[in-house]
């Protein structure tokens, strides 16, 4: 079995390369399952339910998110309606949505995802460690593969989640920091690991913003909206090889493939 998944897709640009490249990955690399990070989607800062529905459309089977999945305060109620769309599975049980899913991949084997957050540097939740280790075990009952999704900021923290899962998991794959790291590697007991997968988005940028805004608030220290920048972007993140018998990652493959279509230049500014 070979599951994609697609590193954080962040405002039109990102959403651009996806639509292009998903699908082409796909057929080519003849995938099973794939799973992406959405929750930059809409202008850099959270999802809409439409662009939801179009990240489905160009293949992707299970939509995983962070911090940023609240930022949209009308595409909360959506998590309760689409279970194919995750928040991280450690905010408290009251918040909207479900931090974990079970989808057939092309195969016929289901594949269990989990959506996990760091706290080191990130708000103050519950604990990634106990959480998402009694939801692999929960989850390996009914399935042999399981794919973490680890949104976190400190990297001691990604490699450390890493060991504690290793040889329950089939993969854990970091997302967050939109730097794609080179570390990937199969762990002693067969999970696939990356500390980040990077980001999907215009990489001649200051991770997806326009470098000028991100630079100027650096010298000023004054508040400053960001804005998605422009021009060619990037599809990052990873192909994996699972015995889907056992669960055990075969192999990983980091992906950077840079797009081939016209680039639209307009701007992002609704979202949309």
């Amino acid at each position: 079995m070979k599951i994609l998944f697609v590193a954080d897709i962040y405002a039109r640009p990102g959403r651009r390369v996806a639509a292009e490249m998903i699908p082409r990955l796909i057929r080519e690399r003849e995938v099973d399952f794939c799973i992406a990070n959405g929750e930059n989607g809409a202008g850099g800062f959270g999802l809409t339910e439409n662009i939801a529905r179009k990240l489905h459309s160009y293949g992707v089977d299970v939509i995983t998110s962070g911090n940023h999945i609240w930022n949209r305060a009308d595409f909360t109620p959506y998590l309760n309606r689409d279970n194919r769309v995750l928040r991280p599975l450690n905010y408290p049980p009251e918040a909207p949505g479900s931090g974990s899913a079970i989808a057939p991949s092309r195969t016929g084997t289901p594949v269990a995802v989990i959506n996990l957050q760091g706290r080191t540097f990130m708000p103050s939740i519950d604990c990634p460690f106990k959480a998402g280790s009694a939801e692999v075990d929960r989850l390996k009952r009914e399935t042999p593969v399981v794919f973490v999704d680890f949104h976190a900021e400190a990297t001691a923290e990604k490699v450390s989640l890493g060991r504690h899962l290793d040889g329950r998991a089939t993969a854990v794959i970091g997302t967050h920091t939109h730097v794609q790291t080179a570390d990937e590697r199969i762990l002693d007991r067969g999970t696939a690991y990356l500390t980040d997968a990077g980001m999907t988005g215009t990489h001649d940028s200051v991770i997806g913003t326009r470098a000028e805004i991100a630079v100027g608030r650096f010298l000023s220290q004054v508040p400053t909206r960001f804005k998605p920048a422009e021009g060619p972007a990037t599809l990052c993140g990873v192909l994996l090889e699972v015995d889907e018998a056992t669960g055990v990652s075969v192999s990983v493959e980091r992906l950077q493939l840079r797009e081939t279509a016209d680039v639209d230049s307009a701007g992002d500014e609704n979202g949309e």
